[in-house]
């Protein structure tokens, strides 16, 4: 027999705690013996060997430890890994204690072994009964109140506080008002304060700090330039870019799905709506234009253009990575890891996959024409196939003159028709469409003809109010669903047995409106209060953009191999409590950042670095690289050419020569001119394949997969971008003439947010415009948000 712990569960993430001792009560232990999650489980989960066999329906062979039915279980032999109370009977301790290397566990080629110690700890855990727990993440929030903490009036500080006190830390002084300014802008719009916004900060600052401060949040949440900031992040968790990816990397045109973030977020629309809207906005009864493009989230996969391919299989491809993306992103768990076996350490089956899978098995991907604001498609479609019959009736009335004029043509004056004319002559004339024949009426008896110029000119006008503008990806259901099997291995050649949409069976059950759920039901599913995870990951994510850490560290994984909460009562907390606030982001924002917390200075004294050097107890803020689209936009700020329009079309840029060459084809970059060459990084064209190296090198991302987390790099290759890159060298010269307008100072400050001291003065004041202009944009302080 093989004992299986793939899919490990119950508290991995619990049992991680132990070290830093989390605020909070102690995991429920079983009777008299060792503590399940923080004792026996990191055995398991370090040292059990984990099967790789599958049955004919691709489902692992052997037993599994991941739950007390599966460890329990009868194998084929009758043996079973546990006996409760009996170690003796149990061959989890059997195979643990054993010499033989054919059947110990883990087994000699693992380098594995087990101490003494530890198969005690096994043994005495079976004997006690061999209890098993339900992992943190999967149970419901806990309402627990902010405690009663001396000093402390923010629910958050209060939370925060029972750690800074319990680890003897001492939290950091409240930051500069320049900088918690800045630090505020970056974080809510993503650009700098200028001198006149930090000005009246300060004076609002002097009279009432309190008061200065919720207007400046106010001030910044209202702003146009929220929804952009906030918007980029979501992008990133979308996959979002402007080609379809793989080797031709052909452009792509859904930028008004990111549009639709934007106004979204600028709208405060609720997260669950957030959420129902782009997971299921066709679904939604009558529904809008705006619900449709919303669907365009998950028409951000990549689409596979090569000659040859098996469209199915690349179809597949799309839907395996709308289900991994789904997990995490809403979950926070690694589903994806579940599609060729059940999954290795999480209560995930491979069933449980695909069951989501079948969600997403059931779209068509069309293009959406988009509409502008305003226009009633409808009646005016109905205007255009009206003035269209009128063209068809004249032209109908003079087919005779028609016949006679095309053959009255010669050579020459066939050479000299107009394009659409020339190539409707060559079709043979009972082929003709419509369409044909009225291109070839207007070329000829039409011309000079004022009633059909007159019917020609309206018809033309309708169809191209009706055809033109941009068009997005949306999904849209099938009439009839297709049948979804599960995959051996994850194969699409390897069908086998058949599934209905569903949920993972370890968290609470969907609702079903109908007999088959449909992707509106796991919308709605995803905010339900019953489930246990949405709300956490939501917050947890919020948390990490502000403090740099979320109180989950591994933001994508609240399954079984991620971190636990440092602070389980306060994720809980603001879990319950942005439900409470209706799933506003904008009022969850205003909480954190109204906290004591969120206004410390993120100096690292050495006191603090070397009790918490990770900064696990939040006793200080972040020092945090700004994103790559970022660092481009302060520059764009503090040079004074930054262009705020909102929304629109991709705009080009100046990158470096040959950088759209390293795909199999290689794209035109039509650089902008004008005010579209100033826009902010958020609208700037990204190829997957080759994308602008300036953000690359600040690690944007690919756009291959979500990416709920960015990576801080700190390269010289940043450094010589910033000196050297085209785009950055005309900034530079446009600070210069800052420079030589309002001084090295007023330079410094529009970078910084803050005056110069007397040291930095005498060693810019040192420099000619062009070369302090330079120091400026590559200052840390100037792409840090401090």
């Amino acid at each position: 027999m093989v004992i299986c712990v793939a899919g490990l569960s119950a508290a991995v993430g619990a049992f991680m705690a132990d070290a830093a001792e989390p605020i909070g009560p102690a995991e429920p232990k079983g009777p008299a013996g060792p503590a399940f999650a923080r004792e026996v489980l990191p055995i398991l989960a370090a040292n059990c060997y984990s099967c790789h066999g599958f049955d004919a329906e691709g489902r692992q062979a052997g037993l599994r430890l991941d739950s007390a039915a599966g460890a329990t279980a009868p194998a084929d032999s009758g043996a079973r890994a546990i006996v409760p109370g009996d170690p003796a009977a149990s061959e989890l301790v059997r195979r643990v204690t054993a010499t033989d290397p054919a059947v110990v566990m883990p087994p000699p080629e693992t380098g594995r072994t087990l101490s003494a110690a530890q198969q005690d700890v096994l043994a005495r855990w079976v004997a006690a009964g061999g209890t098993y727990e339900d992992h943190w993440a999967f149970r419901q929030p806990a309402a627990t109140p902010p405690p009663e903490v001396s000093g402390f009036d923010h629910p958050v500080d209060r939370f925060l506080a029972v750690g800074w006190r319990d680890h003897g830390l001492t939290p950091a002084p409240q930051a500069a008002p320049e900088t918690l300014l800045r630090r505020a802008s970056l974080d809510l719009v993503g650009l700098p304060p200028t001198p006149e916004e930090i000005d009246r900060f300060l004076a609002d600052w002097a009279a009432d700090p309190e008061a200065a401060w919720g207007a400046a949040l106010d001030r910044l949440l209202a702003s146009p330039h929220y929804g952009e900031r906030q918007a980029r992040t979501w992008l990133d968790m979308a996959r979002y870019a402007d080609s379809n990816g793989y080797s031709i990397d052909a452009p792509r045109e859904i930028w008004p799905w990111r549009d639709w973030v934007v106004a979204a977020f600028n709208a405060d629309m609720p997260f669950d709506r957030f959420t129902v809207e782009q997971l299921a906005g066709d679904l939604v009864p009558q529904a809008t234009q705006d619900q449709r493009i919303a669907t365009g989230f998950h028409r951000n996969t990549q689409i596979n253009e090569e000659g040859g391919v098996d469209k199915e299989q690349y179809r597949i491809e799309s839907v395996f990575d709308r289900v991994a993306t789904t997990g995490v992103v809403w979950l926070g768990l690694t589903v994806g890891c579940a599609q060729c076996h059940d999954h290795k350490f999480d209560p995930v089956s491979q069933r449980d996959y695909y069951r989501l899978f079948a969600f997403f098995n059931n779209q068509a991907e069309p293009k959406l024409k988009v509409v502008a604001a305003g226009v009633d498609i409808v009646a005016l479609t109905a205007e255009r196939d009206a003035a269209r019959k009128a063209v068809q009736r004249f032209v109908a009335s003079r087919h005779a003159d028609l016949a006679a004029w095309e053959a009255a043509l010669d050579e020459q004056a066939r050479k000299a028709l107009p394009k659409d004319a020339a190539a409707a002559l060559k079709v043979e004339a009972a082929k003709r469409s419509p369409d044909h024949e009225r291109v070839l009426v207007a070329a000829g008896i039409g011309a000079g003809d004022q009633e059909f110029r007159a019917l020609n000119e309206r018809f033309v006008e309708l169809d191209g109010r009706v055809n033109d503008g941009p068009t997005t990806l949306v999904l849209e259901e099938l009439p009839e669903p297709r049948p979804t099997r599960i995959l051996v291995q994850g194969d699409f050649t390897r069908p086998a047995a058949d599934v209905t949409p569903g949920t993972p069976a370890v968290l609470p059950p969907i609702a079903e409106t109908a007999a088959r759920p449909t992707r509106l039901d796991l919308a709605r599913w995803l905010v339900d209060p019953g489930n246990p995870l949405t709300a956490r990951v939501l917050v947890n994510r919020v948390w990490q953009r502000h403090f740099g850490r979320g109180l989950v560290e591994t933001d994508g994984d609240f399954g079984l191999m991620g971190t636990p909460p440092s602070h389980p009562e306060l994720l809980d907390w603001l879990a319950l409590e942005t439900r409470r606030l209706g799933w506003s982001q904008k009022a969850l924002l205003r909480l954190i950042m109204t906290s004591r917390a969120y206004r410390m200075a993120s100096v690292e004294t050495v006191a603090l670095v070397a009790a918490d050097p990770h900064n696990q107890w939040v006793a200080r803020q972040r020092r945090l690289r700004l994103d790559a689209e970022l660092v481009r936009d302060v520059a764009l700020v503090a040079s004074g050419r930054f262009v705020a329009t909102l929304g629109g079309q991709p705009v080009y840029p100046p990158i470096p020569d040959g950088a759209t060459a390293v795909g199999q084809v290689k794209r035109p970059w039509p650089t902008s001119t004008g005010p579209d060459r100033y826009r902010r990084g958020l609208y700037t064209f990204v190829f997957r394949a080759s994308p602008p190296p300036a953000l690359a090198v600040f690690d944007a991302p690919d756009g291959f997969s979500t990416c709920t987390r960015r990576n801080r790099s700190n390269t010289p290759l940043q450094a010589l971008t910033l000196l050297n890159d085209a785009a950055f060298v005309e900034l530079a010269t446009a600070l210069a003439d800052v420079v030589r307008a309002e001084g090295v100072e007023g330079a410094f400050r529009r970078c910084t947010g803050r005056r110069p001291d007397a040291d930095e003065l005498q060693v810019l004041t040192a420099l000619d415009a062009a070369d302090a202009a330079r120091v400026l944009l590559n200052l840390d302080e100037t792409v840090t948000r401090e």
